[in-house]
């Protein structure tokens, strides 16, 4: 029988090649040079299949170790957890089922290296609740037709997880399709100020071809995936609050020019430069152990999603939900500010473009800006006075009048 490693080994075994990948990443961040390379170390790593169980080839980890890995993967480089979102969500999704041989399929495509992106949003003229992207059964085959933004990670995926809706009977659904076909076409066309890397481009689906197996109700997603992808982003951001402080770190350390009415000879020496590093590296330790307590409650989801205790399980979604946005306003607030008050450590020469600095707090903005924060603060709010349920599924789209 496999035996599950430890997660000291599994941050051993990876913790080299973070390294790796950050040696790479301010280069890669002024060229806006795409991590295909990164991704295709993670991928001979095995990184997408953290999740699947060991007795199926992968290394089994639990949510909450999940989410401490792609921390540190933030650190190394933010656009590598959330190019991988999608993967995980569907793995998660996976897992939430029963073990069925469409199932173990799926897991070894992972385990060869194929990954998911993400086709979900649509933009444009597109009414809230509206889904243009259609997916077509007929006598030859199922067919998807549509166009979506926001595809992250589709770039460098094998497969795209797209949010549809059933042409005959209009129901909506999720397909998976293959973009190794002439019918999907991707675009590196996202220019956001952020998160840049990300591939979450255009996509778009033309007489896309979609096996019958591989498209399925959306009703029958994991119920805590909100959440779960929401915590992808957190992660995302913790790691984010590392490097601020690795940053700030490695600069006030090596710096030597000071200021005459400063507080020491040594800039590593000044109090005040030194409480600044302090008080960023307290506000990483509060953000990562936020992230933290917010992972055991998703996987304590996890845990009861298959106990057939109704109560229970809607119970463990709304705290799963709840704790994760009360870890969004957290992450939202704090990573901001210690983006912004690194520089209080440092000089006006590590403004320069070439040191990528500014890097930290535009990724931190742009992922800040997803599901937003004051919505999810209204509906913490209102769980705790009103016990009314938080908002589990929600969409976007051009409202009325």
């Amino acid at each position: 029988m496999s035996q599950h490693p430890s997660f000291q080994q599994l941050a051993n075994q990876f913790r080299p090649l973070f390294a790796q990948i950050a040696q790479g990443t301010v280069q890669r961040e002024r060229d806006r040079e795409l991590p295909y390379q990164p991704l295709a170390w993670l991928k001979a790593a095995k990184f997408g299949t953290l999740r699947i169980p060991v007795e199926q080839g992968g290394y089994g980890v639990s949510l909450p170790q999940l989410f401490i890995l792609l921390t540190e993967l933030a650190e190394a480089d933010s656009n590598l957890p959330q190019a991988l979102r999608a993967h995980f969500a569907f793995v998660e999704d996976l897992l939430n089922q029963p073990d069925t041989e469409l199932r173990r399929r799926w897991f070894a495509r992972f385990i060869d290296g194929e990954l998911v992106g993400s086709g979900w949003t649509e933009v444009g003229d597109v009414k809230v609740g509206e889904v243009i992207t259609k997916v077509t059964p007929q006598s030859d085959g199922w067919w998807l037709n549509g166009e979506k933004f926001y595809s992250t990670g589709a770039l460098y995926a094998d497969w795209i997880d797209v949010y549809a809706q059933r042409e005959d009977d209009g129901s909506d659904v999720i397909a998976l399709v293959n973009v190794h076909q002439s019918g999907v076409e991707r675009e590196d066309d996202w220019d956001g100020f952020g998160q840049r890397l990300t591939g979450s481009g255009t996509t778009r689906f033309i007489q896309a071809k979609v096996e019958q197996a591989h498209v399925y109700p959306f009703s029958q997603r994991f119920r805590y995936q909100t959440a779960f992808y929401q915590q992808v982003l957190l992660s995302a951001l913790a790691g984010i609050s590392k490097a601020l402080t690795r940053d700030a770190s490695a600069a006030v350390a090596a710096r030597q020019r000071v200021y005459s009415h400063g507080n020491a000879n040594l800039v590593r020496h000044d109090a005040q430069v030194l409480q600044v590093v302090g008080q960023l590296a307290s506000w990483s330790y509060a953000v990562e152990a936020t992230v933290d307590r917010a992972s055991q409650a998703l996987e304590y989801a996890f845990t009861v999603h298959d106990s057939g205790d109704e109560e229970l399980i809607q119970q463990a979604n709304i705290a799963a939900e709840v704790e994760v946005a009360k870890a969004q306003v957290i992450a939202t607030e704090w990573v901001l500010r210690g983006a912004s008050e690194l520089f209080n450590a440092l000089g006006a020469s590590d403004t320069r473009l070439s040191k990528a600095l500014d890097r930290h707090w535009r990724n931190a903005r742009t992922l800040s800006s997803h599901n937003p924060v004051i919505y999810k603060i209204r509906n913490i709010g209102d769980w705790h006075v009103n016990k009314n349920t938080p908002t589990f599924i929600w969409q976007i789209g051009k409202g009325g009048d």
